[in-house]
């Protein structure tokens, strides 16, 4: 995974930033660095919005017991402009009995505070969204590695499938099955615990419009809204079929699935199965589907009174654009 972990600050180190918009691995990353250094102190943690100027220096002042503090300020893109000033100057000169811990989001906002955290000799680790498929099959194995534990390739792709991209749910699917299974955590095992979920997920939804099943595409889609999937996340794996489908299907067909994964940040098994899926698809078919899907994506998202209605309408557009010729 693209990520830079965080560990205990080297050398004495007393400031570290945690930047990222992965919540989950931010917030692990966060408990790592304070649990190494409350033996130092009480930790005390504030939202950087708000923040008063002037607060900064109370917070980090040490306790009437002269324990260390370990100060968490979180979210310090919101900060207003003294107190990120107030968090720059900190940063570049630390005090020696202050151990300061500082999340950022990561992107636009806030900028020139995260370049003067990053550029001041502060320990750094960066936690960006996990979006490839590689990512989240790397991020599960290490979660059951973590508990001894082993899944085999059909587990993966299995939990994927049921769970899609929520690496929180996907964290914590992990740590049931590996408290209430036994042995090599394979498909059959993944399938006891979530085959309703994965049957009932945007993607199964995806795979059958994109292959031209209709009847069954609308089952699922029906099925997914039932039991309180979220439109945009359907919409989302909409999207993401009909542009693999262009991208598999404008590659060459002796390029291997493994090299092509790479380049495409899809594991190798989805590629193999994009290219299963390709029959009946032209390059004028994939163009009018992506716009089903983003007429599908402004609906749900605001612009539509009935998701469920545009979601349909877009599966069904979908199975049109391959069938036609």
């Amino acid at each position: 995974m693209p990520v830079r972990e965080a560990k205990a600050a080297p050398g004495g180190a007393r400031v570290s930033v945690v930047t990222g918009d992965e919540e989950l691995l931010v917030e692990r990353a966060v408990a790592r660095l304070v649990a190494a250094a409350e033996g130092e102190g009480v930790a005390r943690e504030v939202a950087a919005g708000a923040l008063a100027p002037g607060e900064l220096a109370s917070i980090t002042a040490p306790s009437l017991f002269d324990a260390v503090p370990v100060v968490v300020v979180r979210d310090a893109q919101d900060a207003g402009k003294e107190v990120a000033e107030e968090l720059a100057a900190l940063a570049a000169e630390p005090l020696p009995d202050v151990t300061l811990v500082i999340t950022h989001a990561g992107g636009a906002k806030g900028k020139a505070l995260l370049a003067k955290l990053t550029g001041s000799g502060a320990q750094v680790a960066q936690y960006p969204k996990i979006t490839r498929f590689g990512d989240r099959m790397t991020f599960i194995r290490e979660e059951f590695r973590a508990e001894g534990r082993r899944i085999d390739d059909g587990g993966l792709r299995a939990l994927i499938d049921a769970l899609g991209s929520d690496l929180r749910e996907i964290a914590s699917a992990c740590a049931q099955l590996a408290a209430d299974t036994t042995g090599t955590i394979d498909q059959t095992v993944v399938a006891r615990y979530y085959r309703g979920r994965a049957e009932a997920s945007g993607f199964a939804v995806a795979d059958r419009a994109v292959e031209g099943r209709l009847a069954e595409a609308l089952e699922y889609l029906r099925w997914a809204l039932a039991v309180g999937v979220s439109p945009v996340l359907i919409t989302s794996a909409l999207a993401q079929g009909v542009r693999l489908i262009g991208r598999v299907g404008a590659a060459s067909r002796s390029q291997p699935a493994a090299a092509l994964a790479a380049e495409l940040g899809a594991p190798p098994w989805r590629i193999d199965k994009v290219r299963q899926q390709l029959r009946g698809w032209t390059p004028d078919g994939i163009a009018r589907a992506h716009g089903a899907v983003a007429e599908a994506d402004a609906q749900v998202k605001g612009e539509g009174a009935n998701p469920g209605y545009a979601l349909e309408v877009a599966v069904r557009t979908i199975v049109a654009c391959r069938t036609s010729r």
